[in-house]
């Protein structure tokens, strides 16, 4: 505990306020937490800014990173062009996704529509090769 204070002390001590602002701090810690609230509402929109903006795009390098260096697990196979062999891409979307008749051609004639999504890498290359084998166009995301 003592050496939060210490700390602290020693944060405070490393800024100094002068003047004005020295003033305006003290008068900040007179009011209430509501009113603190509604000064902060009123300096936004008078000075079009964001007091959560700074803390958003101080996260928003943070999260990049991560899922920069976080690989991939989950892939969508999308169906691109359904090619010349139209029925025989059907029976594939069929066998794949376990959709009725009229929905598997109602993809296929909607391209590019996914095909399945949120399924693994292996899954992914296995689908593509099946309906590029049936002559489909497809692309894996």
């Amino acid at each position: 505990m003592a050496e939060e204070t210490q700390v602290v002390e020693e944060k405070e001590s490393e800024i100094k306020l002068e003047g004005k602002m020295a003033e305006f701090v003290d008068w900040i810690e007179t009011i209430s937490v509501l009113e603190l609230s509604q000064l902060v509402k009123a300096l936004e929109d008078r000075l079009g800014v964001s007091a959560a903006a700074p803390a958003a795009m101080m996260m928003a390098p943070a999260a990049a990173e991560e899922s920069a260096a976080a690989e991939q697990t989950e892939f969508s196979v999308v169906l691109t062009e359904t090619g010349g062999q139209k029925i025989q891409v059907i029976k594939e979307i069929r066998a794949a996704t376990e959709l009725g008749l009229k929905e598997a051609k109602e993809l296929a004639d909607n391209a590019p529509k996914p095909v399945k999504e949120g399924i693994s890498k292996e899954q992914a290359e296995e689908l593509k090769a099946k309906l590029e084998g049936a002559g489909a166009t497809v692309e894996i995301k």
